[in-house]
Formats: C-alpha cells, structure tokens, sequence
C-alpha cells in the first residue's frame, strides 16, 4: 500500500505546482497586501479543497461532474469570478499609475480568506478531478471512503506547502514589488492571467 500511496502523492504533487487560477489569486494578493494576505488566502483556498472533498467523500461531488447543467452552472459562476478578480486588478493598476506614491491602496477589496475559498468552491474541474482521477490513486488497503479522504488531505497539505512557500518567496521581494511601477506591472498581468483563467475555465467541457 505504501508504493500506491507515494505514486499518489507524487502525482498530486504534480497537479499541484501546475501554475493555475489559484496561483494567480495568491499572486495578487500576496503582492497586493502583503504575505499575511497571501497566505490567507492559502487558507481559503485549501479550505475550498477541504469542502471538494468533502462532498466527493459522500458523493455529491460526483453528481455534479455528472450532470451537465450542474457543471455549466458552477463553471460559469466561477468563471465570472475569476473575471470580475481580473478586473478589479486592472482597475487597481490603472489607479496606481494615476496616484502619488504615498497615495497608493495597499490592499485589494475582501476578505483573502473568502478570496482564495471561493475561487476554489466555483471550480468545478476539482469536483471532476476528485471523482474522476482520485479513485485511481486510491490504495487498495484502505476502504474506498477512507482512501479517497487520505487523498484529499495530502493534497490540501501539498497545496498549502506549495502556494505558502510561493507566497512566502514573493515577501522576500517585497521591496521590489512595492514600487509604484511595478505594482501597477503586475496588477495589469496578475489581471490579464485572471480574466484568461476565467475564459478558459467558462470554455472547458466536463
């Protein structure tokens, strides 16, 4: 079982250091508000991991990837979030380069905690993952239900190290990413991945 379990691992480690819209939210926070924000919202968003697993376990999640207008529902609503997140950043970002120095916001609007959980509850491409891939890389040694909750918790462990060890990384720069120019760099590309992320995520088939 030990084998089955580290295959398992290593292939959620993957999945998670694949750059998506979580990256992209933590990325704006982080830069935005600081490192307590960020990892905030890395709590949201495991948080919202937490929920996707919790649903798989007693398989509602499961009715969701199956039924067509469920998903369409929930992708399209979470795709209107990423977009409107996208938005707001370029809004800031154009504030930024119209404001004095001292002038300038120092954090985004909302909670980052909310932030990071409901960009992950409107992602249906985890409820797809989980009841579709995590059966899988469940061990054999442990009941389905049991194999399938082990998973979703070391993939919210290597959620948490990945996105707060990247948040963590981006408070090393902090004095660079505080410069007028800078922010406003950034908010404008944090902004375009969103609203990209938020296409793509309103384009994707279950």
């Amino acid at each position: 079982m030990l084998i089955q379990l580290l295959t398992a691992a290593g292939v959620l480690a993957v999945l998670t250091v694949v750059p998506g819209p979580d990256m992209a939210v933590v990325t704006k926070r982080a830069v935005s508000a600081g490192w307590q924000d960020g990892l905030r919202t890395v709590g949201g968003i495991t948080a919202g991991l937490l929920v996707w697993g919790v649903l798989t376990v007693v398989g509602l999640a499961a009715v969701l990837a199956a039924s067509a207008t469920a998903y369409t529902v929930v992708k399209l609503a979470g795709a209107a979030y990423l977009v409107f997140l996208g938005i707001q950043s370029l809004i800031h970002s154009r504030r930024g380069r119209t404001q004095p120095t001292d002038t300038l916001p120092s954090e985004p609007v909302g909670s980052p905690w909310r932030t990071g959980l409901v960009s992950n509850i409107f992602n249906p491409k985890i409820a797809v993952f989980y009841t579709g891939l995590l059966p899988t890389l469940a061990p054999p040694g442990l009941s389905p239900h049991a194999g399938m909750a082990l998973l979703v918790l070391i993939h919210a462990v290597l959620t948490t190290v990945w996105l707060g060890s990247y948040v963590l990384l981006l408070a090393k720069a902090r004095a660079f990413f505080q410069k007028p120019s800078v922010r406003c760099a950034m908010d404008r590309i944090t902004g375009v991945v969103l609203i990209g992320f938020g296409l793509k995520v309103a384009a994707t088939q279950p």
